[in-house]
């Protein structure tokens, strides 16, 4: 690995990624910063969880003038989140070098904005509606602006900013450096790289470098109808700290989020329907682990980063291998381990072998859990739970009551009686998803001549609805 010394950064810097606790640059930091720093435009392909604001933060700051006080950066994010966090990175970067760094988004006071524009600020991340609300009322000009980074582009083009985009670079002079940064490459982010980018130099981080190793993969073979008691099922066994699961859909994320809602699961959805406040709730809650399960779309999900992610459910297969590999980069980070579980229908394990095949990866298959092994996770759960109550002693306010009721009762059917109450009685709520269509790469020119699949999965068929206790242990 190659250290920052190494990539030829500034001393002041170098001190501030210090204080930040980094050495070595990540894969696309160590291609992508001397890249930038000749002044080429670029493209970087890579997906969140890869360092690469860094990757485009710490040219930008090699370059700003701090003599000068005006707008010489811009960095164009998708959602209010990821404009705040770019922000804070650029700005803990720049710690010891006098550069300020302002986000703007909806949702905040305008007229805050532009007191913050009156003192000018040299880089802006912002969002693409908001930015043209400041372009319109003349609050912000980007006339001297000589860089300009478009991060999450297609997260930008799957909530329809792409034509906000090309309106804000045409405020932007023809001579600047251009960088833009994506997960996927659809066709619309070509065309608008070749439209407003010179010569571009294209760096596209392999799937090996960006699954890591610290994730393991399994995937479970289950029909459409079976999806959610075999989630449930799962998530008694694994009992995740904090999970995200992904839907298809919006519709599936709400009757996902409000079916485990009613099993008893700590869970509350994400997606693109959500206003600003809706979703700043929901986040911050997952973030201080009021609640344990976070159901999101794809779009709602980037941007995200929260630390202490153990497992990722994919309820939906995604729709292709970048999107896999995006998904999982939400738990394994910081050295930790994690989980990633796919569900793949009888006509979707295809999928399976292709998303293995991109991904340079192994996706173990596995069988779904009995009842009774279910059953046996919770009450292991649960015996820890007590066990760490013991020894922080957290009994010694109902010493009395225990010792009283010991001269009555057997003391195994106490201990029996208290593991069953803390485990709660596992709900039978029937709950009753949207059937959704298997996902196919493209439609078979022929019948398959396939024999019947046996479904030999121990547990897939005939699921009984269980949930799980909704007072999780802290």
């Amino acid at each position: 690995m190659t250290t920052f010394q190494e990539l030829g950064i500034r001393e002041t810097i170098l001190k501030a990624i210090t204080d930040m606790g980094f050495e070595e640059a990540s894969p696309i930091q160590e291609k992508a910063i001397p890249t930038a720093l000749t002044g080429k435009d670029l493209i970087g392909q890579a997906q969140t969880g890869t360092g690469k604001t860094a990757a485009f933060a710490i040219p930008l700051l090699e370059k700003v003038d701090t003599s000068q006080r005006y707008v010489q950066a811009i960095v164009i994010a998708p959602t209010r989140e990821l404009a705040i966090q770019v922000s804070e990175e650029i700005n803990r970067l720049a710690k010891y070098m006098g550069i300020s760094s302002l986000p703007i988004y909806g949702g905040q006071s305008i007229d805050r904005q532009f007191k913050a524009l009156k003192k000018g600020p040299h880089i802006i991340t912002g969002t693409p509606g908001r930015l043209l609300d400041h372009i319109q009322r003349k609050t912000l000009k980007l006339d001297r602006v000589s860089m300009v980074v478009l991060d999450e582009a297609d997260e930008m083009l799957d909530m329809g900013f792409l034509e906000d985009i090309e309106r804000i670079l045409k405020e932007t002079p023809e001579e600047k450096q251009t960088m833009l940064f994506s997960a996927t490459m659809p066709k619309p982010i070509r065309n608008l790289a070749e439209k407003f980018m010179n010569d571009p130099e294209l760096i596209k981080m392999k799937a090996k470098e960006v699954t890591s190793p610290s994730v393991k993969q399994v995937y479970y073979e289950v029909n459409e109808r079976d999806k959610f008691e075999a989630l449930c099922r799962l998530l008694d066994v694994n009992n995740p700290e904090l999970a995200v699961i992904f839907g298809r859909t919006k519709r599936r994320v709400d009757e996902l989020s409000d079916g485990l809602t009613k099993r008893g699961y700590l869970a509350e959805g994400l997606h693109g329907d959500l206003n600003q406040r809706q979703r700043d709730a929901v986040m911050n809650k997952f973030r201080e682990g009021a609640i344990e399960i976070l159901v999101a779309t794809d779009v709602a999900a980037r941007g995200i980063d929260v630390s202490g992610v153990t497992h990722v459910y994919n309820f939906d297969i995604p729709q292709d291998p970048e999107s896999y590999v995006h998904r999982i980069g939400r738990t394994g980070r910081a050295g930790k381990t994690g989980l990633a579980i796919t569900f793949a229908t009888p006509r979707e394990t295809r999928l399976i072998h292709s998303i293995e095949k991109a991904s340079k990866g192994k996706i173990q298959r596995k069988t779904i859990p009995t009842l009774e092994e279910a059953m046996e996770s919770i009450q292991k759960a649960t015996v820890e739970k007590m066990v760490q109550a013991l020894d922080e002693e957290q009994y010694v306010h109902f010493e009395q009551a225990a010792s009283e009721l010991l001269e009555q009762y057997n003391p195994v059917a106490l201990v029996s009686i208290a593991l069953k109450l803390l485990s709660k009685e596992q709900s039978d709520v029937p709950v009753q998803l949207t059937s959704e269509a298997p996902r196919y790469s493209s439609k078979p020119k022929k019948r398959f001549n396939e024999k019947p699949r046996r479904n030999n999965n121990k547990g897939n068929r005939g699921f009984e609805r269980r949930g799980r206790r909704s007072n999780k242990a802290k």
